[in-house]
């Protein structure tokens, strides 16, 4: 899939290993890019869920659309797809929503 950020600041933190660092930890920061690149190599949304990479899993409620996959918990890497002839997956957020 495709890969795209929701804001420069996401995408930051997303792409560039010292700013995911300076605000999660080593250890968050490296699931976070673990995370992006594993979502960039699937093919699908359904093949990171059907395999349960990152525990991915779908959203519902107020976040209807959304899918999560785990980072250090209690923290989500939260990313939406948009369906075209290619799958492009837009990271929202890293947020604690529980």
């Amino acid at each position: 899939m495709q890969v795209n950020y929701r804001n420069r600041q996401i995408e930051k933190i997303c792409t560039n290993a010292s700013d995911a660092t300076k605000k999660y930890g080593n250890r968050t920061a490296g699931l976070i890019h673990q995370r992006v690149d594993e979502i960039g190599a699937a093919d699908s949304v359904d093949m990171l869920v059907q395999y349960g990479i990152g525990r991915c899993h779908q959203l519902v409620g107020d976040r209807k659309g959304q899918y999560a996959m785990d980072l250090v918990h209690p923290l989500r890497l939260i990313f939406e797809v948009f369906r075209d002839e290619i799958q492009i997956a837009e990271i929202q957020e890293i947020v604690d929503y529980h």
